[in-house]
């Protein structure tokens, strides 16, 4: 049974990104050096943040409140929106402290193979958001791969109507790399260098 119960631990670590079969038994079995209350505040913080993580109802960023830190934050230039793909890309933007525009979590790219169409991501509420924000320029920052580049040109199509600028960041950074793995100064360059997407 006490096997069983370090097995299920070990399994449930492995879940997490980059953590295979070494990494999870040395994070488990370093648990052992934890005090009981050590262990109840990591269980309870755990618990605490799945029950009250959400998404800002602004930019699909997370959030513990109905909108984010960035979207209320009074100093941020809302002439400018950095569409990514997932809340981890806005935490790399936020690190190289360039960029003081707004987000747009997409929640994802277009992917036909995995059955991820438009209508499965927040291009809508993008686009809602455009018209209400008085936004002149939308910064496209997907990975650089076939699903990236499809789910770019399809905003970009759509957002050319407006008459507004375009732009996606620099192909410096490596095809099929993911943003939050990058480098600090590959990630500024490929965001200074930007260009239009028309």
């Amino acid at each position: 049974m006490d096997s069983l119960i370090i097995k299920n631990l070990i399994e449930s670590f492995k879940k997490l990104p980059s953590i295979g079969d070494k990494s999870a038994e040395r994070i488990v079995f370093s648990l052992l050096e934890f005090t009981s209350d050590d262990i109840t505040n990591f269980s309870n913080n755990l618990l605490a943040f799945r029950e009250k993580i959400g998404r800002c109802e602004i930019c699909n960023n997370i959030t513990f409140d109905n909108n984010c830190e960035i979207c209320t934050d009074l100093d941020r230039n809302k002439s400018k929106i950095l569409v990514v793909e997932k809340p981890k890309d806005v935490v790399s933007f936020e690190r190289i402290g360039n960029y003081n525009g707004l987000y747009h979590v997409l929640g994802g790219v277009i992917s036909p193979y995995s059955g991820i169409g438009p209508n499965d991501l927040s291009i809508e509420a993008l686009i809602k958001r455009i018209d209400i924000d008085n936004v002149n320029e939308v910064i496209l920052a997907l990975k650089p791969n076939i699903e990236g580049e499809t789910t770019m040109q399809y905003i970009g199509n759509i957002l050319l109507k407006t008459g507004i600028k375009v732009t996606k960041i620099a192909t410096g950074i490596p095809v099929g790399a993911d943003i939050d793995y990058l480098d600090q100064m590959t990630l500024e360059l490929a965001f200074e260098e930007r260009k239009s997407i028309s």
